[in-house]
């Protein structure tokens, strides 16, 4: 399939010639995402810098009723970037600046393409701190964040990126730019449209600038690794530490197929161990040692092998930066990563980890499990092969077991990857009939061609 002469001479009048790649080598890198075994190439690519250019690409794929699938970085893991049959990919990896930090309001304004990591460095060069912190946030933007609206290592404490989204600068499928939200601390007028494009995947508009958030920094903080011969005394360590009013910054888990192929990536000294908590406490100092003092004690009795406090930031830095390279340390044992994540109530933990693995043993895969404990999103991994078309069959059957326990939990099918197209069959069942009508209704209101990411979510 190629652009027809209506598509692509009006894609070389809204952008610079050298903005459209259409040769297929050229097309390859745009043709999937994070995800593995999915892969679609794509109609075309058109890279954006500013929303009036994203605006004139939108009008001619309703003219042309082309597909348009927006981009970022692609390091998305459900399909939300994989393009559609037939799509046009609209990448904003070029809108890339940091527009504004204002110190007065504690808030940043930032275009879609900027990187979380540059975001969290120009809010701390201005003494400030962005706290979301996904695994991907040295290479995954903002507006890709806000469109699956991520998580991280910190969101059991500081929380997910809605929480920190002021306001958002939109693209509508018909060209027109909307603003929602704005820099006061409260404002209830009307209907919350800010909320409504978080985590839409890019299905009801296309995101272009994001107005940020921030907060003073935490005085100090303290990194310790407590490391068990049970999964189950982890899951209990992390139940009794919220139990005591402890709500830490950081409450991480591996299991042991994670941690040997993380010491085997990282070499940072981790022990072999039947399972392996991260664990920092940060705010005021005094705060932070009664604190850390306190979670030393309850994974102590608990039956811990081993706490280790970190010495210093560059321990706590390299401890942190091995559980931020569990998925590329897994990704090195086998052709093909596959990784997933079914969230739970906290204490429903111990149970699901054990299921997750019982699943593994039933279908005969390989698996490393690790994720945030604290808030319950537990990262089931498979190592495979997508050339092996009976075990990647097994690894259907077994997510599909692992999110129907998940839901029987009173879980969720995604805690912060979204849905993408890996993860769209199970929604209904997840969602009930009304949450899905309203969706449908929602998306049909304001994309009546249906140009934007079409098949995913829903069809």
């Amino acid at each position: 399939m190629t652009c027809s002469p209506e598509l692509l001479s009006g894609l070389r009048s809204a952008v610079s010639p050298g903005d459209v790649l259409l040769e297929p080598e050229d097309l390859i890198p745009y043709s999937f995402d994070g995800t593995a075994a999915l892969q679609q190439m794509p109609l075309a690519v058109v890279f954006a810098r500013t929303a009036s250019q994203v605006a004139q690409i939108l009008l001619l794929a309703g003219r042309t009723k082309t597909p348009v699938v927006t981009r970022g970085s692609g390091t998305g893991l459900s399909g939300g970037s994989l393009p559609s049959p037939g799509a046009l990919v609209l990448c904003l990896a070029k809108m890339d600046k940091v527009l504004e930090v204002d110190r007065a309001n504690l808030t940043l304004l930032a275009e879609a393409g900027a990187t979380t990591l540059q975001i969290a460095d120009a809010a701390a060069a201005a003494g400030l701190f962005y706290p979301p912190d996904p695994g991907s946030m040295k290479i995954s933007t903002i507006g890709g964040n806000v469109s699956e609206n991520s998580g991280g290592l910190r969101g059991l404490k500081y929380g997910i990126t809605r929480s920190y989204v002021m306001g958002l600068e939109v693209v509508l499928p018909d060209g027109e730019i909307l603003w929602t939200g704005n820099k006061c601390v409260k404002d209830v007028a009307g209907y919350s449209l800010r909320d409504l494009f978080i985590g839409s995947e890019g299905t009801l508009g296309v995101i272009t600038k994001v107005l940020l958030k921030l907060i003073p920094p935490p005085a100090a903080k303290k990194t310790m690794v407590a490391t068990y011969a049970q999964m189950d005394q982890a899951a209990q360590t992390v139940s009794d530490i919220i139990a005591a009013k402890i709500i830490p910054c950081t409450l991480e888990f591996l299991d042991r197929t994670t941690i040997r192929c993380v010491e085997d990536f990282a070499k940072v000294g981790l022990p072999d161990c039947e399972a392996l908590l991260l664990m920092e406490t940060d705010g005021h100092p005094a705060q932070v040692a009664e604190e850390a003092l306190e979670m030393e004690q309850i994974a102590r009795r608990n039956g811990a092998l081993d706490v280790r406090v970190a010495r210093d930031d560059a321990e706590a830095n390299r401890l942190a930066t091995a559980r931020r390279s569990a998925f590329s340390a897994l990704a090195r044992v086998a052709p093909t990563t596959i990784l997933e994540d079914a969230t739970v109530p906290r204490s429903e933990l111990a149970h699901m980890i054990r299921f997750v693995n019982s699943v593994a043993t039933k279908h005969n895969l390989r698996i490393g499990t690790f994720g945030h404990m604290g808030d319950g999103n537990l990262h089931p991994t498979f190592l495979t092969d997508e050339r092996n078309t009976a075990e990647m069959h097994r690894i259907e059957e077994a997510f599909r077991e692992i999110f129907t326990e998940a839901i029987r939990l009173g879980g969720t099918i995604t805690g912060e990857h979204g849905i993408g197209v890996s993860k769209k069959s199970f929604l209904p069942k997840f969602a009930g009939n009304a949450q899905m009508r309203v969706m449908r209704e929602l998306r049909r209101a304001l994309d009546p061609q249906g140009i934007l990411n079409p098949g995913k979510m829903f069809d």
